[in-house]
This record gives structure tokens, sequence and C-alpha cells, in this order.
């Protein structure tokens, strides 16, 4: 017999491969888009709608939670079915659901479609990064190619501003929702031309009850934070936290004891694998949760128009763009944990520029912060997925990537949350008692609700009345966005310490980054197993 082929190159891609690549970028692109593009459309939907506080927040990140509780799940239904199948069919959903939520008429139905949205997201994301993975074999195109995708995905959370405010500019806050029906119905035609279909013929079961537990878990501990944030610390509260956290303990029990489990526990043994992931999850935290506050800041307390609020969150997006390149460039010198380490440092002085915020601030220093935090987190977003997906065996390496995709969606819609959810206790704590005497009650609870409530309620009081209310209102406002950044920035100098001391030390398992060449793929091994 002749010899072993087992030490022949990869193939390349070719034009089709790459034509790929951009129809997959487009609803990457998109998915972090749908969850950014509403932060303009805040003012303008809490007019219309009267949402409360607690229901603008899951009107945020209701989208966030259930794409990350469902993605793993889609991700094994995908290798079931085949993958470019069930892109197809979430395709499909994703442009029916983005209908309905353009034209819905109360905050119930806005948080249902918006729910609708993330559970079809959730088709979408495992299934692009997966194609990616089947066209491309040569290992330094794809990593440019995931490179690509995460450039895209990171973009997307920080163009969703500009393009709200571009349609905000001349249509109604329903119009950012209907983005996504072209770039879904180009999916729709050019996906079945130019992507390949594959499907795992010994992929597991699809694990409904995993799935199920998953998502009560993340929304039961979310909405006990709402609570406290929206009402104060109460018995629901707690008992909605405690009882998410034990469902969550079940998950993860459950996990270990099944022979084929929804989430591979397994991979978190790789030493670098839960470290990069949990740091990469940070850094899309603390963005996703300044960017809700960042956009208010610009047209409720320094009264922009939404086209010009989108315009001067450009640098933000610039910051991305800009972080990518410098990435690309430094890793071929230095190892990628202490890049990540290096962005954070930058971010953490974005973060403290951005805590001295007033609400007559120039707006150069809104500039320079929202510049240098996108700057700072981009390379450990880019990074971080791949640190940790070419740190686990490549027999592993699907599971990984649908692994990291959930903790960055989870990542996203918890920075919501979270750092939404502290703002808006310290926005309550300084209006309460502060606003003027002869405030009816009816603005007065509109106030405590929301800013964009207050900025509404205000348009209908006497003229000295109205401005002393938005006083009150705009400065609690622009305290939580200084207490906001103030966290943000202890959490990523705690990121920094971690990244540029146990990650940086935490050895690879042989699969992933080498020593001698930061940044490059591991070389195969001639006659190894693919």
């Amino acid at each position: 017999m002749g010899s072993s082929v087992t030490t022949d190159a990869p193939p390349t891609a070719g034009r089709r491969e790459w034509i790929g690549l951009a129809v997959l970028a487009l609803p990457t692109l998109l998915l972090s888009m749908d969850l950014s593009v509403l932060y303009l459309a805040v003012p303008h939907l809490s007019a219309d709608l009267r949402p409360s506080g607690a229901e603008l927040l899951w009107i945020m990140d209701i989208y966030g939670f259930l794409m990350a509780g469902f993605l793993v799940m889609m991700g094994t239904l995908g290798d079931r079915i085949g993958r470019r199948r069930l892109l197809l069919i979430g395709a499909a959903a994703f442009g029916a659901a983005s209908a309905l939520a353009a034209f819905s008429t109360s905050s119930e139905m806005l948080i249902a479609t918006r729910a609708l949205l993330g559970i079809a997201g959730a088709t979408l994301a495992p299934s692009t990064l997966a194609l990616l993975r089947n066209m491309f074999h040569d290992p330094k195109q794809r990593t440019a190619a995931i490179g690509v995708w995460t450039v895209c995905f990171s973009a997307g959370s920080v163009l969703g501003p500009l393009a709200g405010g571009a349609l905000l500019a001349h249509f109604w806050w329903g119009s950012v929702f209907l983005i996504g029906i072209p770039v879904m119905l180009l999916l729709l035609v050019a996906g079945p031309i130019l992507l390949p279909e594959h499907r795992n013929p010994d992929a597991g079961r699809a694990d409904l009850l995993s799935a199920a537990m998953s998502v009560v878990a993340v929304l039961a501990v979310i909405y006990g934070m709402k609570d406290i944030a929206t009402h104060g610390l109460s018995l629901v509260s707690v008992l909605s936290i405690v009882g998410g956290l034990a469902v969550g303990a079940l998950f993860v029990h459950r996990q270990k004891r099944l022979a084929d489990p929804l989430l591979d526990l397994g991979l978190f043994a790789t030493p670098r694998f839960g470290p990069a992931l949990s740091i990469m999850g940070l850094a899309v935290l603390v963005m996703s949760g300044t960017l809700f506050f960042v956009a208010q800041y610009l047209q409720l307390v320094r009264g922009l128009s939404p086209l010009r609020a989108g315009l001067w969150m450009m640098p933000m997006a610039l910051g991305v763009v800009v972080g990518a390149a410098t990435t690309a460039q430094v890793i071929r010198k230095v190892r990628q944990p202490v890049v990540m380490g290096g962005g954070l440092l930058v971010s953490c002085a974005a973060f403290l520029l951005l805590s001295q915020m007033e609400t007559d601030s120039p707006i150069g220093l809104f500039v320079a912060g929202v510049f240098l935090m996108s700057f700072g987190v981009a390379p450990v977003m880019i990074l971080g997925i791949e640190l940790a997906v070419g740190s686990a065996p490549p027999e592993r390496a699907g599971a990984a990537s649908s692994v990291a995709e959930t903790i960055q969606e989870f990542a996203l819609g918890l920075g919501v949350a979270a750092i939404g959810s502290i703002g808006t206790a310290v926005y309550r704590g300084q209006v309460d008692g502060e606003l003027p005497k002869d405030v009816p009650a009816d603005a007065v609870r509109a106030a405590q609700d929301t800013l964009g409530g207050a900025v509404h309620a205000a348009k209908e009081l006497s003229g000295a009345t109205g401005e002393a209310m938005l006083d009150v209102t705009r400065a609690a406002f622009t305290q939580g966005l200084q207490t906001a950044a103030t966290i943000c920035a202890v959490l990523v100098a705690v990121g920094a310490l971690v990244t540029l001391t146990v990650l940086r030390n935490l050895g690879g398992s042989g699969h992933g980054e080498t020593e001698g060449a930061p940044g490059e793929p591991a070389p195969a091994t001639a006659g190894g197993r693919d």
C-alpha cells in the first residue's frame, strides 16, 4: 500500500466559501445588533408603551437570556437535523418575530416577542460558527474566518445604536426591529446555494428538561435581582434568587450524571477553558451594561436627537474595529493572556473616565471614555473565544464553541440586568424625596420608574415644576451612570489581575496556543488523529 496521507495539507477555502462567510456574517452581526438596537429607542417606547422600570429591563434583556438558555440545545438539534437546515428555519422564525416585535402594542407583547426573537436567535448562532468549521479546514484560514465572525458579533452591539438612531430620526420606535427582515430573506435565498449541509450521525438526543432547567435558573435569579432594584429587598426577591440557584445546582448535578449532557462540563477541566471564557464574559458584561446607560444619557440627559446620539456613539464602534486590528498585529509578538490583560487595563481607565461624567460634562470626555472602553474589550472578546476553544481537544471543539457562544450571549443579557439593576436602584434612591412638592402623584410614579417616564411627564407640567423635576431626575440618572461605571472599573481591574497572573500561568492542553508562536494554532501532528 502507499504511504499515509495524514501529512497532506488540509484543503484551502475558495471563493464560494469566502462569499459564504459574508452570508454568515450578516446574521451574526444582526444577532448582537438586536440586543443593542433598542438602546436609543428606549425614550420613544417608554413614552408610547409606558413600561415600568422592571418591564423596561425585561424588554432589554429577555432576548439575550433566552438565546443563552437555548443555545446549547439548538446546537445539538443542528447536529441531528442539519446545521444549514436549522439555520434556515431560524432565519424564517427570526424574521417573523421581528415583524411582530415592530408592531407591539403593549409592554407585555414586546417582552413576549423579544422572547421569541431570543429563541429564534438561538437557532442561528451555533449554526453559523459550526458551518464555518466545516467550510474552512486550513487552520490559518479558519482562524481568520472565526476572527471575522467574532468582530461581526462584537461590532453589532455598537452598530445597533447607530442604525437605531438613523431609523428613529424618520420612523417610529418599532422600525428598529425591521432591520432583521431583509437580512433573513437574503439568508434564506443565498444559504441553500452557498452553504454546505452538515449533520453529526452520532449526535445526542435533545435534552428538553435540561434546557428548561437552565432557562428557569437564569430567569429566576434575574427576576429576583430586578425586583430588588425596583422595590427593594423582599421575601419574593430572595425566594426567587434562592430558587434559581437551587435549580441551577440541580442542572449541574444532572449534567454530571447524563451520558450525553446538554452542557459538557468536562470541558472546564481543561486548564484555560473556564478562565478564558470567564474573562471574555466579563468584558461582554461590562460593555453591554454600559451601553444601556450611555444611549439614554445622550438623549435624555444631554437632549440629543436619536440620530445625533447614534453618531456620538460611533467612537464606540470605531474602538472595536481599531482594537481588533491592533490585536491581530500585537499577538504576533505578545502572548494572548498578556494582550487580554492589557486590554482590560485600558478599559478600566475608560470606566474611570465615565465615572466622572456629569449632566454638563464636555462631550469629549464621553467620546474618550466609550472609545477606550470598546478598544480595550475588543481583544478580550476576540482572544477569549479563540483561547478557550483552542485549548479544548479537537474532538470536542464543537461543544466548546457552543459553550463559548452561550456564555457570550448570557453575558450580553446579564450586563443589562445586573449593571442596569444597580443603576436603576441608584436612580430610584436619588429621586425618592427629592422631587418638587407640587409634582402630581402620577408624575412622581412615572419619574421613579424610568428617566424616560420622567421626561415624558415633565412635558405635561408647568415650566418651573417640569424643569425642576428634570433637573432632579437627570442628576439621579447621571449618578446611576457614575456608580455603574465605577463598578465596571473595579470588575475589569480584578479581571486584568486574574488574566495577567492566573490565566497567563496556566498551561494549555496541547491543542491550543504554543509558547513559541503566541496567537497561532498549534501545528498538526503527522499521523495524528483528526
